[in-house]
């Protein structure tokens, strides 16, 4: 630990369930114990995976020949692009890596199967540790899920402990709802007082629907789902899934909403594109704004769903309460998850649990991650 009056500096690094990109951040925290909620983003890079590893990483999310040599080649070439984007960011920064405290690493996520859903719980995240600590020279936390589960928890979602830390309020009550592939929900009350779950959806289906019919990364500003509207038929089917009526701890995954639950309920239908596409937006909308239970709240929303033009106006629509970003609390919704790991390897060295257990259902608080020296 740095105990001079210099920053103490972070990094995270994550790619999300899209396996899209890599997201790096810098992040400088104070080294002072009571300053938790002081997080300044320093430096930020995004790197997009090459096609064919992303290929490799999409084949993984599926049972199929040979996983073990594959996973085992994807998870090298993992960890080489982490540590790549990595040198970009520490260049991006102009700080060496003996600057850095540790990398708080969240690798790539190719399953998360949690206790809610089966007995034989687990979850796995890719990305070669020993190859990001040796290629840049600066420590690695990583892993930062399983003690969790080993204690009862569903190891996710992880970033409500982040939230309360650096957006809780001691006077009003505010919901924190990051929307990536899937969507996730903190609440957190005042007193530090905090629940949260995986809601559902979040981008990840409205992405693979999009790439499959237009051959488009993503859906910018939402504009072709605008052109649709809204089947409510199918909606109807989507919103009865048993997932959402369960009550918490509970955390999701591709692997429950999956591409063949997607095409599996569009079996025998002949609806257009951009309706499908329409009504995966309002499915992500309503499943988020069906959680805000409480009154007088204040709404901040991250991850990549914020820069969803349409789907922000959407849940601005049904939402009771306004609904802003987290860049009126300090930090660019692009970077908060980011940040949130390089937090988790600040708490792995100071020996402070990182997961709560009134979000995972663990039964004790854990310190969370593997450290990789240098």
């Amino acid at each position: 630990m740095n105990f001079s009056d210099d920053p103490v500096y972070y990094i995270g690094l994550l790619s999300g369930t899209s396996a899209d990109s890599i997201d790096a951040v810098v992040v400088e925290f104070s080294d002072d114990q009571t300053s938790d909620a002081q997080a300044n983003i320093v430096a930020t890079h995004s790197e997009a995976f090459s096609q064919d590893l992303r290929s490799e990483i999409l084949e993984l999310y599926e049972p199929g020949d040979n996983e073990i040599e594959r996973l085992g080649i994807v998870d090298r070439q993992i960890g080489i692009a982490f540590a790549e984007a990595t040198q970009v960011l520490l260049a991006k920064a102009q700080l060496k890596p003996d600057q850095i405290e540790a990398i708080g690493c969240h690798g790539q996520t190719i399953r998360h199967r949690p206790p809610s859903t089966q007995q034989d719980a687990f979850t796995l995240q890719l990305g070669d540790a020993n190859i990001i600590a040796e290629r840049t020279g600066i420590d690695v936390i990583c892993d930062f899920r399983r003690r969790d589960m080993a204690v009862g928890g569903e190891g996710a979602p992880l970033a409500p402990a982040f939230h309360q830390h650096v957006f809780a309020s001691q006077t009003h009550l505010r919901y924190v709802v990051n929307i990536g592939g899937i969507s996730n929900i903190s609440i957190l009350k005042p007193r530090n007082n905090c629940v949260g779950f995986d809601v559902g959806p979040g981008n990840g289906l409205m992405d693979f629907w999009i790439q499959k019919n237009l051959n488009l990364p993503c859906d910018i500003n939402g504009d072709w789902a605008r052109s649709g509207t809204v089947i409510e038929p199918l909606l109807k089917v989507w919103l009865n899934h048993p997932y959402f009526k369960q009550p918490p701890p509970k955390s999701s995954g591709k692997e429950m909403f999956s591409r063949e639950w997607l095409l599996n309920s569009l079996t025998d239908r002949e609806d257009r594109p951009e309706d499908v596409q329409r009504t995966l937006l309002e499915l992500t909308a309503r499943t988020i704004t069906d959680n805000f239970n409480y009154n007088n709240a204040e709404v901040f929303i991250a991850g990549g769903g914020a820069f969803n033009t349409f789907l922000m106006e959407r849940l601005a629509e049904i939402s009771p309460f306004k609904i802003s970003t987290t860049a009126d609390l300090g930090i660019d919704p692009a970077w908060v998850e980011g940040a949130l790991f390089a937090w988790l390897a600040k708490r792995f060295l100071e020996g402070l649990p990182g997961n709560l257990p009134s979000v995972t259902g663990a039964k004790e608080e854990r310190i969370l991650g593997a450290f990789y020296p240098r």
